[in-house]
């Protein structure tokens, strides 16, 4: 394991390991996966219960998942069995996808989409309860499409206008790009006719490729974040951002470009927290997507999105992942590429900083493939060697580290972790470059020579 001598930090240390892959083979049935596992999840809607502290994941195809604290999930099966009849006759599809929640007063608000693959006949239908695992009961249609239409009515996000209490839907797939509906206070469905106001879109010789559309406010900051996926869900899907003083746009990347610009021939545009990754030695993932991000009651931010293992010739099974999130000096949200494990923000030692790592850059990339990990290592003397590029590194806080070379200045916190993958803790880095560029970094295992070895 990495080495931490006479350390003082708090590393979170989890008293099991996640569920395994289950046997993912031709004729799969969910009823294969166990309870505790989150493994077949897709689209996950974070919500967490303010009556009694449970926190809830919804999903397509119906499922959802409870936690009391985000590590550990119990797939409570079912949130309903079928879309009310109209949908149905609208869609010809009984299935249900990317569902969203908010709670209004006493009653708790399910928005779900209806719809098939590929087509833009498709309803968003809301369902009411009084409680947070149902029963949901139909109340009416929210939207409507079909091919007649510039969007394609899926992936609904339900957000509240911070200065007026009015309740907002961001919307859509592909084809005309996402879009943002006022709604009803009283009754939750549509308060404006038409589809609403673009917010993100592509062009089309990346198939119009954005999807999953949610918005978040950070009071901090003062921004409302967009966070939309562009790319295919089954390969390259990738997260990116942009953000707004306006719930309703325009919504500008981290070089002031608008979300909406179909001049985007590199595949630049937004800001890129998260995409497919691959630390050396471990396992590679690829199309993390159709986020959901909660700030939880204690400040600390959180994105859920499902993934894939990286396997570019064969369908893959998605699992729900969870990442701990910072915002950087300048408002934008990076992410600790370790799966969450209760760890903390805390003071961290310059001398259980000093090490090699695994470093990824996330640069953007057309296609947005897996990008893997180089070595990296940070001297006691404050030199930084990253394969030929070499450098210098500081401390920048209690728990941030500022590295230097040439024009390139990379701001990281540093973050007690736990490493899922190889069972052990380490310390994690992430933050972004002056130029944008989100960089991911694990403390590597680090062997103890043995005297008499060559």
């Amino acid at each position: 394991m990495a080495v931490f001598e006479n350390c003082t930090i708090d590393f979170p240390h989890p008293k099991k390991m996640l569920a395994e892959k289950p046997n993912f083979h031709p004729g799969f049935k969910m009823s294969e996966i166990p309870s505790d596992s989150t493994w077949g999840a897709h689209d996950p809607a974070i919500f967490k219960d303010p009556e009694t502290g449970y926190y809830y994941a919804y999903c397509t195809h119906y499922i959802f998942y409870r936690s009391k604290d985000m590590i550990n999930w119990e797939n409570m099966g079912k949130i309903m069995e079928k879309p009310p009849k109209d949908a149905i006759e609208w869609t010809r599809s009984k299935d249900m996808w990317a569902p969203d929640i908010i709670k209004v007063g006493d009653e708790y608000r399910l928005y779900c989409s209806n719809s098939s693959w590929g087509v833009q006949q498709s309803i968003i239908f809301l369902a009411v309860s009084n409680h947070a695992e149902g029963p949901f009961l139909p109340r009416g249609t929210v939207l409507k499409t079909d091919d007649t239409m510039p969007v394609n009515g899926i992936d609904a996000n339900l957000v509240i206008e911070e200065e007026t209490g009015i309740p907002y839907m961001v919307y859509g797939s592909f084809w005309g790009g996402c879009h943002i509906l006022k709604l009803d206070k009283e009754t939750g469905l549509a308060a404006e006719a038409g589809v609403g106001t673009c917010l993100a879109r592509r062009p089309k010789f990346m198939d119009t490729a954005v999807e999953g559309p949610y918005i978040r406010y950070h009071k901090e900051t003062g921004y409302y974040y967009l966070f939309v996926s562009y790319g295919s869900l089954h390969n390259d899907y990738n997260i990116r951002v942009g953000r707004s003083k306006c719930i309703t746009g325009p919504y500008l990347d981290h070089n002031g470009r608008a979300m909406t610009d179909l001049d985007d021939i590199d595949n630049s545009l937004g800001f890129m927290p998260m995409c497919g990754y691959h630390f050396e030695g471990d396992k590679a993932y690829m199309g993390p997507g159709h986020n959901s991000v909660l700030c939880d009651d204690d400040g600390r931010w959180y994105l859920f999105c499902h993934i894939r293992e990286a396997d570019f010739k064969y369908p893959q099974l998605s699992n729900m992942h969870i990442y701990q999130m910072f915002f950087t000096e300048d408002g934008w949200p990076v992410v600790n590429p370790m799966r969450y494990a209760g760890e903390r923000r805390q003071k961290i030692e310059r001398k259980d900083i000093v090490g090699r790592y695994d470093r990824i850059r996330l640069a953007p990339a057309m296609p947005q493939g897996v990008t893997n990990s180089v070595s990296l290592k940070l001297n006691q003397n404050g030199r930084m060697e990253c394969c030929s590029i070499i450098g210098t590194w500081k401390m920048k806080g209690e728990d941030m580290i500022e590295l230097q070379y040439g024009p390139i200045k990379e701001t990281l916190f540093v973050c007690p972790a736990w490493d899922w993958e190889r069972m052990e803790p380490t310390l994690a880095l992430t933050g972004t470059d002056n130029q944008g560029i989100c960089i991911f970094g694990r403390k590597i295992t680090v062997k103890k020579t043995v005297k008499g070895n060559v």
